[in-house]
């Protein structure tokens, strides 16, 4: 007896882009090189110990290096770090993305972005493949806080933007 037909992806697709999301960016490095990419795949799983997943797509160059180094960090952006966000989203080699970024260095090694809101560095505890993508769960072992600034938010595909000090306006909906 077989269940109901999986959602269809393009309304499903629809349907997440309502639900508001941080922005951040995970990096790693293994065997001298960097790599990272935007998500807004993050969740904190865990207070004890601490612990937060991130979900990675399987064919990510980001997800080899973390494989390689066993760790990860995580920079939570800022609302005027839109610029970063679409440039670690893009498909480019990974010394393109890291040129001209200011950075510095977890404990583990991690490259974190600087002028972030929060950042963490985690010690891969489990990875588990789901479809088309991977679920990596990460044991803080490092915590920073950042400036004190609003944060990047996503929202029904295009970011939130500043509106003041201490105010977001999300993106209208379309059509």
């Amino acid at each position: 007896m077989s269940g109901p037909a999986p959602a269809d992806p393009t309304r499903f697709r629809a349907l997440m882009g309502r639900w508001a999301t941080g922005v951040s960016v995970v990096t790693a490095t293994a065997d001298g090189a960097d790599a990272g990419l935007t998500v807004n795949s993050l969740a904190s799983i865990s207070l004890a110990p601490p612990t937060v997943l991130v979900s990675l797509t399987q064919d990510a160059d980001t997800l080899a290096v973390i494989a390689r180094s066993g760790g990860f960090a995580v920079s939570f952006l800022a609302a005027d770090q839109r610029a970063l966000s679409e440039r670690f989203a893009r498909t480019i080699p990974a010394a393109e993305k890291f040129a001209g970024v200011g950075v510095h260095r977890g404990p583990r090694g991690a490259p974190i972005l600087d002028g972030h809101v929060g950042a963490l560095e985690c010690r891969v505890t489990e990875r588990r493949a789901v479809h088309d993508h991977a679920l990596v769960l990460g044991e803080v072992h490092h915590v920073e806080t950042g400036r004190d600034a609003l944060p990047l938010v996503f929202f029904r595909s295009g970011y939130a933007e500043a509106d003041g000090p201490d105010r977001l306006r999300l993106p209208l909906p379309r059509g």
